[in-house]
């Protein structure tokens, strides 16, 4: 078997989002003299030159909003035809995840594998209908599947929940232990006092994480706790309406927009309080990693349980009761237990370093699996 095996990974964009982060968060962390990722995408993204950096390649093809539906699987077909040579085709992109790995099948790409994310499609009716019709050609064209929670199993593989690997969202443990002199710092390079209350909210600014809410919330807090602060990290089509909207409430000069951050990790340990309110979820990398640096967590009940590390720092809250948010927010003590929560990480499976090492083996595995298939039947055949 040659190495280093190269694993081609689907995406329409290499940006800071849940399922991007999960993918660098193993790549950095793989043995890649011996697994290489490469990369098929629509976009450019702000990780494709550290993907570079580490050995991947990245291909380009437009995306379905670009080139049109016949054009995407024009593109889809062309490109697999020329690159047929791949033994695993890893696809993370939910319903789309469809037409490609349709291609990927009729190039002879062996392993084909599709990974859910989450547990709805965004968009209008007309792009949710034109996802569920992309979903149907999973079935019959992925040899594999994963997801991120039970939740995300059952939403894109009903028939096949059960076959579904869970692949937990691991992140690195010691990168975001909670540190005093890093909290203090940040804080002094946002511009935060010591006393303030930092609430925090890391995701883009779509319809699915419902910073609206959150602005609500906030405003309500405002009036029971004058020192709060809002800090939100991100970017995304509804920032500018979101900016407006702090506007019109009048918190503006309390809430600081913060952009597309790298440096997540320090940011958590400035925040008290991680709020989190989103209308759907599979399992959300960002509250893997605010648990990690012992954030008090208020979480929409709409995400799954799976969620919650049983560390005691997650609570489930209805989107319909946003008092709740605020009477528990004036519950929070900031200081309470974050020393110890990254150590948790580890017992409970999501330390990336031991998910790098079990996908690894597992590509091995598939791969060999399918070798020795393929030399039976040229056995059978002479």
């Amino acid at each position: 078997m040659e190495r280093p095996i190269r694993v081609l990974h689907a995406v329409v964009n290499m940006n800071r989002g849940g399922a991007e982060t999960l993918l660098m968060n193993l790549y950095r962390h793989i043995d890649r003299e011996n697994i290489q990722f490469d990369f098929l995408t629509c976009k450019e993204g702000v990780f494709d030159d550290e993907i570079r950096e580490l050995g991947g390649r990245i291909h380009r093809i437009p995306y379905i909003d670009q080139a049109g539906h016949a054009g995407y699987l024009r593109g889809l077909t062309d490109y697999f035809r020329r690159h047929a040579d791949y033994p695993i085709v890893h696809s993370h992109m939910d319903r789309m995840s469809g037409p490609l790995l349709r291609a990927a099948r009729k190039a002879g790409i062996p392993i084909r594998i599709a990974h859910s994310h989450n547990t709805r499609s965004e968009g209008g009716i007309a792009a949710r209908l034109y996802k569920y019709y992309a979903g149907l050609f999973i079935g019959s064209s992925a040899t594999h599947r994963f997801a991120c929670s039970n939740k995300a199993a059952e939403w894109l593989f009903p028939v096949k929940k059960k076959e579904a690997v869970i692949l937990k969202n691991g992140v690195d443990p010691e990168r975001f232990a909670f540190s005093e002199s890093v909290r203090r710092a940040t804080r002094d390079r946002l511009g935060i006092a010591e006393h303030s209350f930092a609430i925090g909210h890391v995701g883009r600014f779509n319809h699915q994480k419902n910073h609206a809410l959150l602005l609500d919330v906030f405003y309500s807090l405002q009036s029971r706790k004058p020192d709060s602060v809002l800090l939100l990290a991100g970017d995304g089509p509804l920032r500018r309406e979101m900016e407006q909207k702090a506007n019109q409430l009048g918190i503006a000069a309390k809430v600081k927009f913060l952009g597309v951050r790298s440096d997540v990790d320090e940011l958590l340990q400035a925040f008290d309080a991680f709020v989190f309110p989103s209308h759907h979820e599979g399992l959300p990398v960002t509250l893997i990693e605010a648990q990690a640096a012992g954030l008090s967590c208020l979480v929409s009940d709409t995400v799954s349980e799976e969620a919650d590390l049983g560390i005691g720092r997650m609570t489930f809250i209805s989107n319909k009761s946003p008092n709740e948010y605020v009477d528990t927010l004036l519950q929070v003590h900031p200081a309470n237990g974050r020393q110890q929560a990254s150590e948790s990480l580890a017992e409970r499976g999501y330390d990336i370093k031991a998910t790098a090492e079990w996908l690894q083996r597992y590509y091995y595995e598939q791969q060999e699996v399918k070798l020795e298939h393929a030399n039976r039947v040229y056995a059978n055949v002479q």
